[in-house]
């Protein structure tokens, strides 16, 4: 399970594009928490730990504490905006989430034992398909990365969501289908090999057919 981090905030009583850009200038980002059958509440946060949390490259499938005067409350973040050329973040939005909530995260894919894995060992190419997986998690348990094991994968092996055990609780988004996750992939030089290979035994196959063709001719005259 991913840690809770914690962020603090203030209430923020006015809206409109002029309030946000002054509130930038002076180093806050405006922000909106939702959720939880309560009304929406516009709040600022501090620049600098927005921009923390966003690099962290998690900010998204993180779980929350933000302390708004001093009540906290669960939230996950569902959007940033970013400034287009600087990389500070203009706006931000979270939502609570009540005892009990499943939410639904991208989570990023580990792969173990690269290093022993015998379609590796033999020139094989490791073929990411999927990097993150779309999860339903308990708000309490999401975990930071999933894992797959490639200790056992061999050459043109295909690596299934079924073969990666999930937390307690934790389903994948895309339940009707085993879908892919990564392949075991032959490099291009092994498949050319394989094809010229393949031509060849081909080509001996007629030269042979082509003598016998011409020594049962020869028998008949």
């Amino acid at each position: 399970m991913s840690d809770i981090l914690e962020i603090t905030a203030t209430k923020r009583e006015r809206a409109g594009k002029g309030v946000a850009r002054a509130l930038r200038r002076e180093g806050l980002v405006p922000a909106v928490i939702y959720g939880d059958k309560q009304d929406p509440e516009g709040i600022t946060l501090k620049m600098g730990q927005v921009k923390k949390l966003y690099n962290t490259g998690r900010m998204l499938n993180t779980l929350l504490e933000i302390e708004i005067d001093g009540k906290k409350i669960r939230a996950i973040a569902r959007d940033v905006q970013l400034h287009p050329v600087r990389d500070d973040v203009l706006h931000a939005d979270f939502l609570r989430l009540g005892k009990g909530a499943k939410i639904a995260v991208e989570v990023s894919v580990t792969f173990l034992n690269e290093e022993t894995c015998p379609g590796l060992k033999q020139g094989g190419v490791l073929n990411v398909v999927r990097y993150t997986v779309e999860l339903n998690c308990p708000a309490d348990n999401i975990p930071e990365t999933i894992e797959l094991d490639l200790a056992e994968a061999q050459m043109n092996d295909s690596l299934h969501i079924s073969e990666v055990t999930l937390p307690e609780g934790v389903e994948p988004v895309i339940d009707d289908r085993d879908f892919t996750i990564a392949t075991i992939a032959a490099p291009a030089a092994l498949k050319s090999e394989g094809s010229e290979a393949a031509e060849g035994e081909e080509g001996e196959d007629g030269a042979i057919e082509g003598d016998e063709g011409a020594a049962d001719e020869g028998g008949e005259e």
